[in-house]
């Protein structure tokens, strides 16, 4: 199951993370994400564990409980929608703008 880790510190390492979800079963992966131009953590990550039932003591656990001095926000990650838009829609070169 993915899990979706929100309000984070952004002290917050894997190694917290890890230490944190392990005591609830066993942790696949973690991933922090980080801000693509800046390479700075936005506070918010995702844990993979393969067991559900520990992946739900997980959630029920760390949901809403102060972590690095923030309450964290974990539930079940929802599928990733890959249709982001991508612009706005808008363009077409300068047509119908009097001839730029």
């Amino acid at each position: 199951m993915k899990i979706y880790v929100g309000n984070m510190s952004f002290d917050t390492g894997e190694s917290d993370l890890r230490k944190a979800f392990e005591e609830h079963g066993t942790v696949d992966t973690i991933s922090i994400i980080t801000d693509r131009d800046t390479g700075r953590p936005k506070g918010f990550g995702f844990i993979e564990m393969s067991n559900d039932t520990e992946a739900q003591a997980a959630i029920d656990n760390l949901n809403d409980k102060d972590f690095m001095g923030r309450t964290l926000k974990v539930n079940q990650a929802r599928p990733r929608n890959d249709n982001r838009g991508g612009g706005g829609g808008r363009g077409g070169g300068g047509f119908g703008r009097g001839g730029y």
